[in-house]
């Protein structure tokens, strides 16, 4: 799939500012510092469409970006980023939640997770409700170039285990500095798409 336009069209924090219209959405999730906005500009080969930061929790809304006009990526705040308030937490939570659970047009819910650490309890928690929600529970592995092969072999299988994934679905490794590993994820998504009838 060719990325030819991509725009971040809306920043919201409640339903009443979600784009209107019925484009598909692929919304991302993971906990913060996941890289969520790098995932999204390596796909968009864009170095600033998504504001990354290294600092965890920058992203504070639900930003929607539309991608060639036929669907969006949305980027979710990252979750269980505990130098913030409680009260904060709260809101980025119902923040999620309240899109996850009221938004018509999801298409997909791909969760992000870093390779290099074992899912945390609310990775675990996040997969559960994508695939009890009859999503397919897509999970990608971000930072893989940070391994060796070996190293995120054994990772990828952890990741595996913890989520307690089918055993016939592999987890993707990810990683932007990888231009092969960035266009597997673009064929992936491609396929999504046209199984979905959206391309």
């Amino acid at each position: 799939m060719k990325i030819n336009e991509a725009n971040l069209v809306q920043m919201a924090v409640s339903p009443s500012q979600y784009p209107c219209g019925s484009l598909k959405e692929i919304a991302l999730a993971g906990r913060s510092n996941v890289g969520k906005s790098s995932f999204i500009n390596a796909l968009c080969n864009r170095k600033k469409l998504a504001y990354t930061s290294s600092k965890p929790g920058k992203t504070q809304t639900i930003n929607f970006y539309d991608i060639n006009k036929s669907f969006r990526l949305v980027d979710l705040p990252g979750y269980g980023y505990a130098k913030v308030s409680k009260s904060l937490r709260k809101d980025w939570a119902a923040m999620i939640d309240g899109y996850l659970s009221n938004r018509s047009n999801i298409l997909e819910i791909i969760l992000l997770v870093d390779a290099r650490i074992s899912p945390t309890s609310l990775d675990q928690e996040m997969y559960q409700w994508i695939v009890d929600n009859g999503f397919s529970g897509i999970v990608i592995a971000t930072k893989a170039d940070k391994l060796t092969r070996n190293q995120l072999n054994r990772q990828l299988k952890k990741i595996h285990k913890s989520l307690d994934c089918p055993e016939d679905q592999d987890i993707l490794p990810f990683s932007t500095e990888d231009k092969g590993l960035v266009q597997e994820t673009n064929e992936m998504l491609e396929d999504l798409l046209a199984f979905y009838n959206v391309l």
